[in-house]
């Protein structure tokens, strides 16, 4: 019989922007988390974590094609908030 996976402790920060993608059906950019305070390695951590993930899309706007990388909770990332 496989033992349950460790629990997660998630820090308020981790909680809080995995909240904010649980309630992002397409996920967010990075710039927009960014822009709400997290940092660039506690979201590095989340994807190493596998409790996010990052999907890089390509994008045209103006005129111009630009690539956006849009943060996405995973399946581990819904069920250690549910811890």
């Amino acid at each position: 019989m496989a033992a349950p996976p460790p629990k997660t402790r998630l820090s308020t920060d981790q909680r809080s922007a995995l909240v904010i993608l649980a309630a992002s059906p397409r996920g967010l950019t990075k710039v927009l988390m960014l822009a709400d305070g997290f940092t660039r390695d506690m979201l590095a951590g989340l994807v190493l974590a596998g409790l996010a993930t990052v999907v890089t899309q390509t994008v045209r706007s103006g005129g111009q094609t630009i690539k956006v990388e849009r943060l996405r909770i995973t399946d581990a990332g819904q069920a250690a908030l549910h811890q």
